[in-house]
């Protein structure tokens, strides 16, 4: 499909918290894998150029290691280096950020369980973001039960919140129970879940639930789908690649397009670091799915 006049306006807006933003958004986990971080900071500024006014980051996407555990050189933040490409930020920019998983390069993982270390994560991003305040904190949990209550940790947060460090806060990795464990300390402005057209279809009851109650539901893996961090395969099943033929689109695209037909709460964001698939993946919002089109896909 033709993609040169798409900017991320065409997949239309949601108020998330209380901003507009355009339901095409941007992931920041795959530019820290390149170790130019030259090209990375070109992908950023190029996303704000087609109307991306969303991205999704972490403190923990970092390479080498990190979620991605690959790369060589030194470390390379994506918050530091959304930092470097959009600083001093656009008026309309929302980052949205994880805290719960950390990562050190000596330990690995780690999990932030009690409001001291949370906050520590909290300022790792302030600081890695060069911000005052982050825009929207989303908890991300294991999805094993933990030792300590969601509800205890996210109200952790929440003291953040009235404090002046975050403005609204959202969950990342969960069930629906958890919304209601949460209700009456903070409102949750979005679920982030991995989802896909074949891929976590499990959630397909959670994403009505998050429309029915105005909740974004902001899908990672919508690409990628069971490879999860190895990234999505060349391949695509019979159905998703027969709709792109029919349209004129890659199956990538007809992922997106998918992702986006699930309702006018559920937002996406595509992650890459390179600036033709960026091109490709905004201009999939423009890419309208017919009845057809959405039965063959299930």
């Amino acid at each position: 499909m033709p993609t040169d006049e798409i900017t991320a306006a065409a997949a239309g807006t949601w108020t998330l918290g209380d901003r507009t933003v355009n339901r095409m958004g941007f992931g920041s986990m795959r530019i820290t894998a390149d170790p130019d971080p030259v090209r990375a900071v070109a992908v950023l500024r190029r996303a704000v150029e087609l109307g991306v006014n969303h991205i999704d980051t972490a403190a923990f996407y970092v390479s080498p290691g990190g979620t991605l555990g690959v790369g060589t050189g030194p470390a390379r933040y994506a918050t530091e280096l959304i930092r470097a490409a959009l600083a001093p930020y656009p008026e309309d920019l929302l980052i949205a950020t994880k805290v719960g998983p950390g990562y050190d390069p000596d330990s690995g993982f780690t999990e932030a369980l009690t409001p001291a270390r949370l906050r520590a994560q909290v300022e790792e991003n302030l600081r890695r973001l060069g911000r005052d305040h982050l825009d929207l904190v989303n908890l991300r949990l294991y999805r094993r039960p933990g030792p300590v209550p969601v509800a205890d940790r996210f109200g952790a947060l929440a003291e953040l919140r009235d404090a002046g460090l975050i403005r609204h806060l959202g969950l990342a990795n969960a069930r629906p129970e958890h919304l209601d464990e949460v209700r009456d300390i903070a409102p949750v402005v979005c679920v982030q879940n991995a989802y896909g057209v074949d891929a976590y279809r499990e959630e397909d009851d959670f994403v009505r639930l998050c429309g029915e109650r105005g909740i974004a539901y902001v899908p990672f893996f919508s690409l990628a789908g069971a490879r999860r961090e190895a990234g999505a395969a060349a391949e695509g099943s019979a159905a998703v690649e027969a709709v792109a033929r029919a349209h004129g689109a890659t199956p990538h695209q007809v992922r997106l397009a998918w992702t986006l037909h699930q309702g006018p709460h559920v937002l996406a964001i595509p992650g890459t670091g390179d600036p033709e698939h960026l091109v490709a993946n905004v201009a999939a919002g423009g890419l309208r799915l017919t009845p057809e089109d959405l039965t063959r896909l299930g």
